[in-house]
């Protein structure tokens, strides 16, 4: 387990929850993303449940698409925790989390960014540059400055 100060990394904190969301934006209506797939809110592909998100799905509120967003989050929390060291910190956890809510579960498992992690948190060449390694959606570097924002964060 993760511990800081006597205290239990398991959730972003105030300053995650404000990146993740300022990333992502906020859209009350379904759209598609950069690959096309159905979303809303902030970044929401799915709703609590696991249903998927679809174009004929109704509009929903700020406060709906908050709470959807922190819902969905937990989702991608735990696989951060579960698998980096106990000792990364609050922002490193956050621009990871932040990372797998864009790139998914599976891929942050299988990332080179995680193996570097591990194997040495403050190694700040390698780290960033496993970042940037995600810098692609839909064959374009359309999220180069996003990854950059998240090593930014990260080594905050």
């Amino acid at each position: 387990m993760r511990v800081t100060a006597n205290k239990i990394i398991t959730k972003v904190d105030q300053v995650g929850l404000d990146f993740i969301a300022q990333e992502e934006g906020c859209i009350l209506h379904p759209y598609l993303d950069s690959v096309k797939i159905p979303t809303i809110g902030i970044g929401c592909t799915y709703y609590p449940g696991g249903r998927k998100v679809t174009m004929r799905d109704p509009p929903i509120t700020k406060e709906q698409a908050y709470a959807l967003f922190k819902n969905v989050l937990a989702t991608y929390e735990k696989p951060v925790w579960s698998v980096t060291r106990d000792d990364i910190t609050q922002n490193n956890f956050n621009a990871l989390v932040s990372l797998t809510y864009n790139i998914g579960v599976a891929g942050f498992k299988g990332s080179t960014l995680l193996k570097r992690v591990n194997k040495s948190p403050q190694d700040a060449f390698g780290i960033k540059e496993a970042f940037l390694m995600w810098k692609n959606a839909g064959g374009k570097p359309v999220l180069l400055s996003r990854r950059k924002r998240e090593a930014e964060l990260y080594f905050t």
